[in-house]
């Protein structure tokens, strides 16, 4: 599937390193099966983002290793929950993550109290990408804006449906994105653009091949710009 898909997008998000730490046979046969210009990006182990513990890091990287060597790894992604606020201890430790993993990490918030220019200015002086993410518009949820606080541009779909988003499972992530929900992002990717050199925009709205539908489209679209 993975040759398939190549055929079509240049890019994927891996998210089984989330629950598992990679093995580096996993990742050769992955870019074994991809032209050379195609671009990995990685998901950070859950022990790293909902744990706070780092003693999983050398084996995780040992795993990227046949990525990285093949210049296929574009950067790690590190998604907090929404029970990881703004707090000086929190801070402390996205200094330690991109202190520890020395890539492009771009950092994905949850929470709502991560949406100010303070913490925007935080990111770009510890050179961490802001994720933009598209989600149900709940108060205490991070808005969907578009921002950039590297030369590294990252934009992630989940969904909004607000019913299903406190549900667990993939259910939360069952909903396919119309044309004029996906217009709303051209200005918002626009924007990121002034700041950002490379962009990876990334459906996770992945319930009977919603994400592959959408991510087509949404290229589509961006050619017109």
């Amino acid at each position: 599937m993975l040759s398939l898909y190549s055929n079509v997008f240049d890019t994927v998000e891996v998210n089984f390193t989330y629950y598992r730490l990679p093995s580096a046979r996993t990742m050769e046969g992955m870019v074994k099966h991809t032209p050379p210009d195609f671009r990995f990006f990685v998901k950070a182990y859950k022990g790293f983002t909902h744990e706070h513990d780092l003693s999983g890091k050398n084996e995780f990287l040992a795993g990227l290793k046949p990525m990285q060597e093949a210049g296929k790894l574009s950067g790690l992604l590190f998604q907090f929950p929404q029970s990881f606020k703004d707090t000086d201890e929190n801070r402390k430790y996205l200094m330690e993550v991109a202190e520890q993993f020395q890539k492009d990490v771009a950092v994905e918030f949850r929470d709502n109290s991560w949406a100010k220019q303070s913490v925007f200015d935080f990111l770009e002086a510890n050179h961490l990408a802001l994720v933009s993410v598209d989600e149900p518009q709940v108060s205490t949820l991070f808005p969907n804006i578009g921002k950039a606080t590297t030369e590294l541009g990252y934009v992630r779909f989940h969904s909004r449906d607000r019913a299903k988003w406190y549900k667990s499972g993939a259910e939360r992530y069952d909903y396919l994105y119309s044309d004029d929900e996906l217009r709303e992002w051209i200005p918002k990717i626009k924007a990121i653009a002034e700041r950002a050199r490379r962009i990876f925009i990334y459906f996770n709205n992945c319930h009977a091949a919603q994400a592959a539908k959408n991510a087509q489209r949404m290229k589509e679209l961006l050619k017109l710009w």
